[in-house]
């Protein structure tokens, strides 16, 4: 960041004094190297700009500023063959066709320049968009989480993860706050990052785009995802929602974890801890391992207990999935249930575990 802030200056200052010193005879010296230094600012402003256009979207610009010039170079051949124009109308002319066509193209191009099949062009633009096809952005909440390192250390995420810098102030922010449980969880998040970071197979990319217009960190996500073309993961429902009104991809965590619970059916045997009591009348409350709510009718009595139940319904909710089922002590001697313990049920449950929660809020 230090080495391309000096020779952007380097660079400003040469551009000011070769204007200075190729001056005109009767231009100020002094305002002739004032206006080499705006030239510079202006260069840079734009050479920023450019950098965070997608090279579809650039090359569009330049096919549509090439074709507007032509045009406007037909148009003018055809008025000065006219005639009957004077110089003055006739250079008037040149000068509104060369900016009208020339800024007509330009922003058509940059509106068409997405619909580019770089691929067609023998992999010539390709390493580009083959390097950001495997990107995966990374929001605050889903590094404060943490399951994000578990799941990259499986070995099913594989590429590169992006962490925005902005992402990272937010969680200093967060790690530097006066409240304790917000302080836990910023430092947590570092943790997680830098355990990412140490996954042989997983490449973590930190990016300093920045969006000053937007204020919000949600909102600079989805620009971001914009402009590099790839996912969120993220397990912030705000966030998923918004991104997918806006046309962004997002991997939700939460949603990958309700689809690896296993599946139930009524009428299956299996086997629970009953943790607590139910809300209702003799029913008590288990927990499986994913933090799945069992609700057992039946069974307040048999609280500190495992138990062997039937599946009556099961129900899919906003946070998650909820079974309800029914304890028999008929049923607890019988071949199926011996069979069931026997065997080991997928959702069998030995000892209690607190319900993990299923989502994570942003932290202002």
């Amino acid at each position: 960041m230090l080495d391309s802030i000096v020779f952007r200056s380097i660079f400003i200052l040469i551009l000011g004094l070769c204007a200075g010193y190729f001056r005109p005879n009767d231009e100020p010296y002094w305002s002739a190297t004032l206006t080499g230094i705006a030239l510079g600012l202006l260069a840079i402003v734009l050479e920023r700009r450019i950098a965070r256009i997608s090279l579809q979207r650039l090359i569009g610009v330049v096919f549509g500023v090439t074709a507007g010039l032509l045009c406007a170079a037909l148009v003018s051949l055809v008025v000065g063959h006219a005639g009957g124009a004077t110089p003055n109308a006739l250079h008037f002319v040149e000068i509104v066709c060369m900016l009208l066509f020339a800024y007509i193209g330009a922003a058509t191009g940059a509106s068409k320049g997405e619909l580019l099949n770089l691929s067609a062009l023998g992999g010539l633009f390709g390493t580009e968009a083959e390097g950001r096809v495997n990107q995966m952005i990374l929001d605050t909440s889903v590094i404060i989480d943490g399951r994000i390192a578990d799941i990259a250390d499986t070995g099913f995420l594989d590429g590169t993860l992006v962490v925005p810098e902005f992402v990272l102030h937010e969680l200093q922010m967060v790690a530097d706050s006066a409240d304790s449980m917000k302080r836990n969880r910023g430092r947590r998040g570092l943790d997680v990052l830098q355990r990412i970071q140490k996954i042989p197979h997983l490449k973590v990319r930190i990016v300093k785009e920045d969006f000053p217009a937007v204020n919000e960190v949600d909102m600079k996500l989805i620009e971001l995802a914009k402009l590099y073309n790839c996912k969120i993961m993220t397990n912030d429902f705000n966030l998923n929602k918004v991104a997918h009104v806006r046309g962004v991809e997002v991997l939700n965590i939460n949603e990958l974890a309700n689809s690896l619970k296993p599946i139930v059916l009524p009428g299956e045997l299996m086997r629970v801890f009953i943790l607590k009591e139910g809300k209702e009348y003799n029913q008590g409350v288990a927990y499986l391992d994913d933090g799945t709510m069992v609700v057992v009718d039946n069974a307040r009595r048999m609280i500190s207990k495992t138990i062997d139940i039937s599946v009556t319904s099961v129900l899919q909710t906003t946070a998650g999935k909820m079974i309800f089922g029914k304890y028999d002590e008929r049923n607890q001697g019988t071949p199926n249930a011996q069979a069931a313990a026997a065997q080991g049920s997928p959702v069998e449950r030995r000892e209690p575990a607190p319900r993990r929660e299923q989502a994570v809020e942003r932290t202002d």
